[in-house]
């Protein structure tokens, strides 16, 4: 039993002045760390403002700086462990990235694969910071492109953190892509009304508004003969495509179109339906061609219309005439 203990005791010991002796190389190690460390932060601060006033090299320089820090990082952790360790070679730590790089692979496949897509989307520039965005539900401005989640700044003051692989993946609307941007809005009027007249109204409207753009030039449409409504739609351009200038814009452009179009007589009916009554008294019933249901007259005269008070008179005479014929058949076979 002592020599046991004394053994554990000696192997302890053995141990414990192992690791003093390594404690300076450990010391050197941390140190050399820190240096790279710090040296690739600087490396990615210098990158990142070589770029950052040139719009197009921007996202570029956010790709690099961050490839370069972590190419330095990793040559630090590799010297580091040779200094601690100096049995062991270059070739071992090549096979252990090689091997560990595998494993990593498996275990954080979704990370890796927001970090691929964040790398392509910096290289591919399809949106770039403070451009406005919309995607599936979400609309607002973009703050940051990290390798991992883009950020996006939503209208209402949240922030809104989607995943790399999404964006790349999915249809993505860049609202601010070109100078230029063209909004619209269906003005519905009534079907009694002047079509030509309504549009030139509207375009009035629209160019009193000096911030529509000239060029391309407003213009007015009919895209609908609805149920209630005549539907033009109102085509207008702005500049820059920035959404609170857009709210802005519309809020203009349809108060003035509003106001033109009433001060001018022309009608902005409410939702309304005809509703027509099924007239089974008259001699025309089941013959579509003649019946006034919303069916076509065809080549025959149509029928006139008849108001309801008068179908009920028409009614009540039949089921008179009617009930008379059935008295008097008794009295006859008497």
């Amino acid at each position: 039993m002592n020599i046991q203990l004394s053994a554990a005791w000696k192997q302890l010991q053995s141990m414990i002045n192992d690791f003093l002796a390594l404690l300076p190389n450990i010391a050197i190690a941390l140190i050399v760390f820190f240096i790279f460390f710090f040296v690739g932060r600087a490396v990615k601060r210098l990158v990142r403002s070589l770029t950052r006033n040139r719009r197009q090299a921007r996202n570029l320089g956010l790709v690099l700086g961050r490839l370069a820090q972590g190419a330095i990082v990793l040559v630090g952790l590799f010297v580091s462990l040779s200094i601690v360790i100096p049995s062991i070679k270059a070739n071992d730590l090549v096979q252990l990235l090689g091997i560990s790089g595998v494993a990593i692979g498996f275990a954080f496949r979704d990370i890796l694969q927001n970090f691929l897509a964040g790398i392509l989307i910096l290289l591919t520039e399809p949106f770039q910071i403070n451009d406005q965005i919309v995607f599936k539900n979400f609309e607002g401005t973009v703050e940051n492109i990290e390798t991992r989640a883009t950020t996006i700044r939503t209208y209402d003051g949240r922030r809104i953190v989607i995943p790399n692989s999404e964006l790349f993946t999915n249809s993505v609307t860049v609202n601010t892509a070109f100078e230029n941007r063209r909004l619209q809005y269906d003005i519905g009027i009534g079907y009694g009304d002047d079509i030509e007249r309504a549009r030139q109204l509207i375009l009035e409207a629209m160019y009193d508004i000096q911030d529509v753009l000239r060029e391309p030039a407003p213009d007015a449409i009919v895209v609908d003969l609805a149920e209630s409504t005549v539907n033009i739609r109102a085509r207008w351009w702005i500049q820059p495509p920035r959404r609170s200038d857009a709210l802005d814009l519309q809020d203009k452009v349809l108060t003035g179109i509003k106001n033109k179009l009433t001060a001018n007589g022309i009608d902005l009916p409410f939702p309304t339906q005809q509703i027509l009554f099924h007239d089974q008294t008259e001699e025309t019933d089941g013959d579509r061609n003649r019946q006034r249901e919303g069916w076509p007259a065809g080549r025959n005269e149509a029928p006139k219309p008849r108001s309801i008070g008068g179908s009920l008179r028409k009614l009540v005479e039949l089921q008179a005439q009617k009930n008379g014929n059935g008295q008097t058949s008794p009295n006859n076979n008497s």
